[in-house]
């Protein structure tokens, strides 16, 4: 399991932090933040990389490629 800082998720997906506070707040299929110590937080990586591909598969009418 690799974790993706929160600037890193940013740039993955091309949000800003703003933005990225809002998904992880309002979109309900949005990975939430995992503590990785007391002052640290993070992201799965696989579980950034599963949004994505539900968003591509959203745009393409649900089809997997």
């Amino acid at each position: 399991m690799e974790f993706l800082s929160i600037k890193e998720v940013c740039q993955r997906i091309g949000v800003s932090r703003t933005t990225l506070w809002q998904l992880e707040k309002e979109e309900a299929g949005f990975p939430r933040l995992v503590p990785v110590t007391a002052k640290r937080k993070a992201f799965v990586r696989s579980e950034i990389d599963s949004w994505i591909a539900s968003r591509i598969a959203a745009r393409d009418g649900g089809r997997a490629r």
